[in-house]
């Protein structure tokens, strides 16, 4: 079946996939960044007890429940495509992969379901502090949900915590807490929602930031950006720091990722980081992929043709990968064989065989090395914008925060404006950070262990096609709705007595 499927079923099966997939980030992210802070604001309320905190909390939550209620609608289709259009890997992992999703949608989804019906509907039906810890576990719902999605997501980049039984065909978990807390679940975790803080916070401020370029709600508003900033702040410099331990960890179980990244073809030691064109800084990428300035990191070809570090260790070549992968296969087939023929002796020279081969199993699959090669371009400028609107956001985060501490915000105009234009900034530093987790795994559906094209489902490309501009047309209206009713409700504020004075 493998051999039968053609390149535009692939093309077109991840276009469907990446399209849900980024539809679907820009509503998580907002969601888990408004779960704290309107946390932290209604906590504000009940431990001051001034009303203008509840109103504020009110008005916040408000946005976050039109956000909310379109995101979960999105991410339904997204678990459904890993059985409809990638239906070999459901097969081939789905043990694996399918419980850390079991445990989002029983535990963490219904616990975020349950406690944000309290918390729109129970200000005068439950105690201030039930309503509190209601609102918090709606935000720890959906922090939770997040923590097993990427898990999920993170044991694709690096599978750890499974064995393969060549009886079933099928890898199978043998330690739980190896998936479920892997080093890279771990830092991708904090990562990817520090990033979901961070916008949570830009959107606060340039929100709040539109009412003081209108004058309107002045007071309300200096009270949402001196939460938002502060928050926004600490978040962005965590996200650094995880950045930091993430840019390590790739660079040792992804280098190719690394590679494509950095737009590196020849490695070495002592590698300068490339900023734009000729413009680098000597020995940095090595200390970022190492914490060694004259660390090794390998480039592109060295990765295909097989290296060799300064301490010794030999990496084969993408040529003796697939050579063995197909070694793999093969010892697969003559075990299948010895059962169904009673041939103990070739049953376990077969297993042997398929055992020293195994790990490279998925690159049994790969035809040509190219083949192994990420798009370059797309990763190397996504990581680049990713980076550079995130020291972008420190700084706006300390300058919206000085000004509103020397009380001269009001009068800044040029920096409102700023805020306010850095929402879709969010967004797109969101975006550019799953393209560089994504499409620099590319050609891996699982890191090498199952490519893409042993993934995926044997579908009618026009029927793929045809789904694909159905999502496009439903996503897309389905955002320009929230978009609308966002905006309606930025435009009624927060005060409906002071509207209509």
């Amino acid at each position: 079946m493998i051999e039968s499927i053609d390149t535009s079923l692939i093309d077109w099966s991840r276009a469907q996939f990446a399209l849900t997939a980024m539809y679907h980030w820009l509503f998580v992210p907002l969601t888990l960044g408004l779960a704290m802070i309107m946390g932290i604001m209604e906590t504000i309320y009940v431990k001051t007890g001034l009303s203008r905190w509840k109103e504020i909390a009110k008005f916040w939550q408000k946005l976050f429940g039109i956000n909310f209620a379109v995101g979960v609608a999105t991410g339904l289709i997204l678990e459904f495509e890993f059985g409809t259009n990638w239906s070999n890997y459901s097969m081939f992992v789905g043990d694996i992969f399918g419980a850390p999703l079991a445990i989002e949608g029983i535990l963490a989804f219904f616990m975020e379901s349950t406690f944000v019906a309290v918390m729109f509907f129970g200000w005068k039906k439950v105690s201030k502090n039930f309503h509190l810890a209601s609102t918090w576990l709606t935000g720890i719902g959906a922090t939770i949900s997040a923590w097993w999605i990427l898990v999920a997501n993170s044991w694709m980049q690096y599978p750890v915590g499974m064995h393969f039984n060549p009886d079933t065909v099928r890898n199978e978990m043998n330690d739980f807490i190896a998936v479920a807390f892997s080093p890279m679940a771990v830092v991708k975790f904090f990562h990817t929602v520090m990033s979901g803080w961070v916008l949570g916070a830009i959107f606060v401020v340039g929100i709040s930031c539109w009412y003081l370029i209108k004058k309107h709600h002045v007071s309300f508003v200096l009270s949402s950006i001196k939460v938002g900033a502060l928050f926004g702040l600490v978040s962005s410099i965590i996200i650094a720091l995880t950045g930091d331990i993430s840019g390590v960890q790739v660079a040792k179980l992804q280098p190719m990722k690394m590679a494509a990244a950095e737009g590196l073809h020849h490695g070495g030691t002592g590698v300068p980081f490339t900023i734009v064109g000729n413009l680098k800084v000597p020995k940095m990428l090595s200390f970022l992929a190492t914490h060694d300035i004259n660390g090794f990191v390998p480039g592109i070809n060295d990765i295909i043709d097989g290296y060799q570090t300064p301490q010794g260790e030999v990496y084969p070549s993408a040529e003796e990968k697939i050579r063995r992968g197909k070694v793999a296969i093969a010892s697969l087939g003559n075990y299948r064989k010895a059962i169904a023929e009673k041939d103990d002796v070739l049953k376990a020279e077969s297993l042997k065989m398929l055992e020293e081969n195994m790990r490279y199993f998925g690159y049994g699959y790969i035809k040509d090395t190219n083949y192994l090669i990420p798009p370059v371009a797309i990763t190397f400028w996504s990581f680049r914008v990713m980076v550079g609107l995130g020291g972008f956001f420190i700084l706006l985060f300390l300058l919206i925060g000085w000004y509103q501490y020397k009380e001269k915000l009001e009068n800044k105009n040029w920096l409102q404006k700023v805020a306010l234009w850095t929402i879709p900034l969010g967004y797109i530093a969101a975006q550019s950070g799953w393209i560089v987790a994504e499409v620099g795994r590319q050609p891996w559906a699982i890191q090498d262990m199952l490519p893409l094209n042993a993934a995926i489902s044997k579908l009618q490309t026009g029927s793929v096609q045809l789904t694909f501009f159905i999502f496009l047309i439903l996503f897309t209206v389905m955002l320009v709705a929230e978009i609308c009713i966002m905006i309606k409700a930025i435009k009624a504020g927060p005060f409906v007595e002071e509207n209509k004075k």
